[in-house]
């Protein structure tokens, strides 16, 4: 297979698509990288479900205050306006709508927008968690993820095998190849690495993918 992006620009390329101002949840894990790749002149609002809002960057090594944290146990820092809330309240952002963007990892994603992202198994979270409400209250839904398997299975199907965390909740899929959006019920390709043809995309992808206009060629820096 060709060469893939790495976690970081599947980060950078997914943090391009925020907008200035946006209220964004970032999931546990890979996901929370997307925070450190905000376009110059861009400011999101993060928000945590543990109950913190428009929080700062990590603090340096030796520096962390382990009252501050996020919901991945992960320290953060506070800046002027960082607000601090009921972990109710904070729930209730999220199924009031208020929030403008989730990006979560994923196990499956299927053709339809349904989320696999936790499981039951040996090496699985024990619940789905926080997520099951992110995915329907957010108004936009994003999953950055590898395109396949460590073993080489696709990981965007045509129907989730896995315990599911949302129904057709995602709109669009930063993966290690390319960005994919769903769109009635189908994989629309919108960008892909230069190097990877069409077919050969297509055999590492467990749906048919489908054209909607031009395919653009997915350039990320060195990050």
């Amino acid at each position: 297979m060709t060469a893939k992006l790495t976690n970081a620009q599947i980060a950078w390329r997914a943090a391009q698509d925020i907008q200035d101002g946006a209220y964004v949840n970032l999931g546990i894990g890979f996901p929370e990288m997307v925070a450190r790749f905000q376009p110059p002149g861009r400011q999101a609002i993060f928000h945590t479900e543990n109950g913190i809002l428009g929080f700062g960057e990590a603090p340096a090594p030796g520096e962390e205050d382990w009252d501050l944290i996020n919901a991945g146990k992960k320290a953060v820092t506070i800046k002027p306006g960082t607000a601090f809330f009921h972990h109710a309240d904070s729930f209730a952002m999220v199924r009031g709508g208020h929030l403008d963007v989730a990006i979560l990892g994923a196990y499956q994603v299927a053709q339809n927008g349904d989320l696999a992202n936790w499981s039951t198994g040996p090496k699985g979270v024990p619940a789905v968690g926080g997520a099951m409400d992110l995915v329907h209250g957010a108004k936009r839904v994003a999953v950055i993820t590898d395109h396949v398997t460590k073993d080489g299975k696709p990981k965007l199907v045509e129907a989730c095998a896995l315990p599911l965390t949302g129904v057709a909740c995602v709109t669009r899929i930063y993966t290690s190849l390319a960005v994919v959006d769903i769109k009635g019920g189908h994989f629309v390709l919108r960008e892909k690495l230069a190097a990877l043809s069409f077919d050969d995309l297509q055999s590492l992808t467990g749906a048919p993918l489908h054209l909607d206009g031009d395919v653009a060629e997915l350039i990320v820096p060195e990050v």
